[in-house]
């Protein structure tokens, strides 16, 4: 763990703060500028007011400006290749827009974690080594908010936001001097990790942003990592560590604001601390309810689980789990807790990416900075640093607190004597729907603390019983065969059969069908679909419903194969490295795919799907992978799926037409015998990989 001085720190509450510091610190970069980030957005607004400097306030247009008036600058941004999960929730091609957009002095690269389910999480930014920013804030979208958390503040609406979003609270910490030039190496070994690229170390100097006073100087400061086992460079378990060692030598209070509260160790070390009659007072600061429906019900089950487990240890009566409330906020509106902050005893000051939860302490990468005060300057600024936040979530000043505990001297009674206004801090209620504790998933699959093997999961979701008995194979496919007659049935006897009339439909197919550029009409559609990632098996049925099964199926195999090497050609023009910024981990599972080149990995890659027709596509253009192998592999590997349902939607039509027994025991024939012929190609084909393997 790095322990380095500290010139002068200040902590930066909430959003506004932040930004606004961040934006003038950007002024001052001559040489380098490091934006590492679980998120970024290209469009985020750091300033939400006109400025009166002139420059641009959305991010990408200051950077711009930023490497145009410096012409010795370079800005590096790194920021973590996102699950597919969280697309919905993310900037649309971000390479294109912070790279392709952008100088080519700034450099943008997304990286993927070696450790399956893992995520960079650190959010730290770093200016000529000389002055950096730490703490729970990316530079995205639903971070801006001020400090009052206004309902009704419209400034909290980034982009195109017709809602305003939930009202967000978030820490951040700047720093100068050694501990500056510590984040900046940090910064460097993860863009050598991701690009290969060593950067030069820029030359040190004394920054500061003016408009913001120091709060602490002359310090020292620990950074505490996370590093998940696999990763380059080893296990790093120093955030966890730290949080045990704090806890442990606590003897006043500990005061806690995090977005979660599910970690095993960190609740083992709190429920410790609270059995012991000398232990010290401790204050939690969540959110009523996390941010999204999924970790409603997965971490607020967990925390839920923990907050019993810590009350039931508290003998003494010295724990309190508070969450603040916002008068005429609803569930969805309440005060979303994000920051992760831990104070101890007027001594230490942890302000950092780390949540209180499994993943952060072994999985996740995550950066931590705390402040150890020695002069008496510096104690007394961590304890108006408490006071502010108190003061904040009661809606009281900080001198106001300062009082209450002076009158007290108990924190907890402190708090409890300025409750009750409008704004206020309420007891979190341990409530928990009883059947979704109960049908929680294993925490060791939702809040993993180390990797999850396949052996691992597999045991977690389907359990051995499960997997020996053969009786829900049964079920599922009686289910799947009644489904199948429940549908010819209605098509037969309910008015579906007037809202979609079989004749009439072949009618209007016929006219195309009997067309001499028929065949051309349906090899460009499968092409051109497929090509803009419309599934290839629904073109395949398509075109099958139009032509029939022969002439359908052979168009559309015919219009995918030529989809599949205009593709090709394109990743083969983009190359391997723009393909591995913009697809990240899925460009690196692709590639070891087709590794072996030749057709036969193409086939396998064909039979055996692991990613989006499309993507593959590309990823093969960029491998070395000959053009030829990959046009053959790719109608081989394609001619069995492509058969399988040009004859199964064959015989969904023919048994709509004539929906009698014999039709329906063919459909019946038809799709058992595809499947075991699939099942028995997939197992041929796995066991050739094995042996390459």
């Amino acid at each position: 763990m790095a322990v380095s001085r500290v010139d002068q720190a200040a902590a930066l509450i909430d959003g506004e703060h932040y930004f606004s510091a961040l934006r003038q610190a950007l002024f001052l970069a001559e040489q380098v500028i490091y934006i590492i980030g679980w998120d970024i957005n290209s469009n985020f607004s750091l300033l939400r007011e006109d400025p009166k400097d002139g420059m641009p306030v959305e991010l990408r247009d200051l950077l711009n400006e930023l490497v145009r008036q410096k012409p010795q600058l370079n800005i590096y941004i790194l920021v973590w290749d996102f699950s597919p999960l969280l697309a919905l929730d993310r900037e649309w091609l971000p390479k294109y827009q912070l790279s392709w957009r952008t100088d080519k002095r700034i450099h943008f690269m997304m990286q993927s974690g070696v450790v399956p389910g893992a995520s960079h999480h650190q959010k730290f930014v770093v200016i000529d080594d000389s002055l950096a920013f730490s703490g729970g804030l990316d530079i995205t979208n639903g971070r801006w908010d001020s400090s009052h958390h206004a309902l009704d503040d419209s400034r909290r609406c980034d982009n195109d936001d017709e809602e305003i979003p939930r009202p967000y609270h978030d820490v951040q910490i700047m720093v100068s001097g050694s501990c500056a030039q510590e984040l900046g190496e940090i910064a460097r070994n993860r863009w050598q990790d991701a690009s290969g690229e060593r950067i030069g170390t820029p030359d040190t100097r004394p920054l500061w942003v003016d408009d913001f006073s120091a709060d602490f100087s002359q310090c020292e400061a620990a950074i505490s990592l996370t590093r998940p086992r696999g990763e380059p460079g080893g296990e790093l378990r120093q955030v966890e560590q730290l949080y045990l060692d704090m806890i442990n030598v606590a003897q006043n209070y500990i005061y806690i604001e995090n977005q979660y509260l599910t970690s095993d160790k960190i609740g083992t070390a709190l429920a410790r601390s609270l059995s012991r009659p000398d232990g010290p007072e401790i204050i939690i600061i969540t959110p009523f309810t996390t941010a999204g429906w999924l970790s409603q019900y997965t971490m607020d089950v967990l925390r839920y689980r923990m907050s019993k487990r810590l009350l039931a240890a508290d003998h003494f009566n010295r724990l309190r789990i508070y969450f603040p409330y916002l008068p005429g906020a609803d569930a969805d509106m309440t005060l979303n807790v994000h920051a992760k902050v831990m104070v101890v005893d007027d001594t230490y000051l942890r302000i950092g990416s780390a949540n209180l939860n499994n993943r952060s302490m072994g999985l996740d990468s995550e950066c931590d900075l705390t402040l150890r005060a020695e002069a008496v300057a510096n104690r007394t600024a961590i304890r108006l640093f408490r006071n502010c936040l108190l003061a904040e979530h009661l809606d009281v000043t900080p001198d106001s607190v300062d009082d209450a505990l002076s009158r007290h001297q108990s924190l907890i009674m402190a708090v409890e004597a300025l409750q009750g206004k409008l704004r206020t801090l309420k007891y979190l209620e341990l409530t928990c729907d009883p059947n979704i504790d109960e049908n929680l998933p294993d925490k060791a699959l939702i809040d993993p603390e180390t990797p999850v093997d396949s052996d691992t999961l597999r045991s977690i979701l389907i359990p051995e019983p499960v997997r020996r008995s053969t009786a829900s194979r049964v079920v599922l496919g009686g289910s799947l065969l009644l489904l199948v007659m429940v549908l010819i049935s209605l098509w037969r006897w309910t008015p579906l059969a007037e809202w979609v009339d079989v004749e009439n439909i072949n009618g209007a197919i016929i006219t195309l069908n009997e067309s001499f550029y028929a065949p051309l009409v349906a090899i460009g559609i499968s092409a051109a679909g497929s090509l803009v990632g419309i599934p290839v098996s629904l073109l395949v049925v398509a075109v099958v419903l139009v032509f029939g099964a022969l002439k359908g199926g052979i168009y559309s195999l015919t219009g995918a194969v030529i989809s599949a090497v205009v593709a090709f050609l394109i990743g083969q023009s983009l190359g391997k490295k723009n393909l591995n910024n913009l697809a990240g981990t899925r460009f690196n599972h692709i590639s070891r795919q087709v590794a072996r080149q030749g057709i036969m990995a193409v086939v396998l890659v064909r039979m055996i799907p692991i990613a989006p027709f499309l993507l593959v596509n590309l990823v093969a253009g960029a491998s070395h992978i000959h053009l030829r192998d990959f046009a053959i592999g790719s109608l081989i590997g394609m001619l069995p799926g492509t058969l399988a349902l040009a004859l199964v939607t064959d015989g969904v039509i023919r048994t709509a037409k004539e929906p009698d027994l014999v039709h329906a025991s063919l459909l019946v024939a038809v799709i058992a015998a595809l499947a075991l012929v699939t099942l028995l190609l997939r197992k041929w084909l796995l066991r050739i990989r094995d042996r390459q393997s």
